[in-house]
């Protein structure tokens, strides 16, 4: 496993772990994250590790005309049970996502230095947060990192049944309508899946972001 400096560079994707780990080290300035980000790479470490830097094979990834919308979800949106904002309020949707109890995660990887980092990131127009309102109360909502035509999403929380595929569908459809070329999602899951992300190769992942961004 590499260790990073303070030079701004990240080792190539191809030697990263079995699991994915790539390098340990460095910081979570605007600069490293970016460059981590348009490189496949981004971090992912308990309150109580260094910084851990991964680029998992495969990569779970949307693309955008693949999202599966069940007729239920649809007759929700369409009946405007939630109201949807973008960039309202990104520091109350990432402490949500923060506070969020996670089947086998003891505890949580938002940790406040990694706040502050999206919150930067946030200031500086490169990340994003969607969020899901009913009546005046956030109930739901996403953030991620903005590359331009690929949208990395990080994390998202509900608190009412449905909020957050509510946000998930509202950010894919402003993806299209903003031709936007990929979300990416990271690692697998059940619920993603569900949603019509799917697992494609690691080189055909940074190939993606290398051509859109």
């Amino acid at each position: 496993m590499y260790r990073l400096t303070n030079e701004l560079y990240f080792p190539p994707v191809d030697s990263a772990s079995t699991e994915g780990i790539l390098a340990f080290g460095g910081d979570l300035s605007p600069e490293r994250l970016l460059l981590a980000y348009r490189s496949g790479i981004f971090p992912w470490f308990n309150i109580d590790e260094p910084i851990i830097w991964w680029s998992p094979n495969p990569r779970m990834v949307l693309f955008l005309d693949e999202i599966k919308v069940s007729k239920s979800m649809r007759n929700i949106l369409n009946r405007n049970v939630f109201k949807v904002t973008f960039n309202q309020n990104f520091s109350a949707v990432i402490r949500n996502c923060q506070k969020i109890v996670r089947p086998g995660q003891d505890g949580t990887w938002i940790s406040e230095q990694m706040i502050s980092a999206y919150e930067k990131l946030h200031e500086l127009g490169h990340a994003m947060s969607i969020e899901v309102w009913q009546e005046e109360a956030l109930v739901g909502g996403l953030y991620g990192v903005d590359l331009g035509h690929v949208f990395c999403g990080e994390s998202m929380f509900s608190s009412v049944s449905n909020a957050s595929k509510v946000a998930f569908v509202s950010l894919v459809n402003h993806l299209k309508s903003n031709q936007y070329q990929l979300l990416d999602c990271q690692v697998y899951n059940e619920h993603l899946a569900s949603l019509g992300c799917r697992e494609i190769n690691r080189d055909d992942f940074i190939k993606l972001i290398k051509m859109t961004v």
